[in-house]
């Protein structure tokens, strides 16, 4: 990655790392000084927000992480597993969240179940999004394998010269 991919992206993530941070704050103190009217459940939805905004951060700070390590070369390693495995978490994450908003919001949409549908619809396709760095996540094993036996190789060449 070049310097300049890796300061867009920087750029890009606190960007979007500042504004959840933002707008979680703004939930908690609607929380703490709205009074629900009883018309919408506003709690509920509030509350599931931030588990979704904590959900992203979650990835945002792993795909920091891993930028990082790919600016250092150091990507091929067993220690970007662990932050592949957080964004896969905080996915998994986001998609039950999304579950429990689509619940939530079930009754209001007596009139249109398709609404609900979609709404679960779109949970999948989080789900599928988890599966998707699933694989890369099996990619990045066996690249981290072939690059272990390559310097394993090296050092044997090494030896015999």
């Amino acid at each position: 990655m070049g310097k300049l991919t890796v300061r867009a992206l920087r750029a890009v993530l606190a960007v979007v790392l500042v504004g959840t941070v933002f707008v979680q704050v703004s939930m908690v103190w609607a929380l703490a000084t709205d009074p629900e009217d009883g018309t919408l459940p506003l709690t509920p939805l509030r509350v599931l927000t931030m588990l979704g905004m904590l959900a992203a951060q979650v990835a945002l700070v792993c795909v920091w992480r891993l930028v990082a390590m790919v600016r250092r070369g150091t990507v091929f390693s067993h220690a970007a597993f662990r932050y592949v495995d957080g964004v896969i978490g905080a996915i998994v994450a986001a998609s039950l969240v999304w579950f429990a908003v689509t619940a939530v919001n079930a009754p209001g949409q007596r009139e249109d179940p398709g609404v609900t549908v979609i709404m679960a619809g779109v949970g999948l396709a989080i789900l599928g999004v988890a599966l998707i760095v699933l694989v890369l996540r099996m990619l990045l094993v066996q690249a981290v394998a072939r690059d272990v036996e390559a310097t394993r190789m090296r050092a044997e060449l090494d030896e015999v010269i």
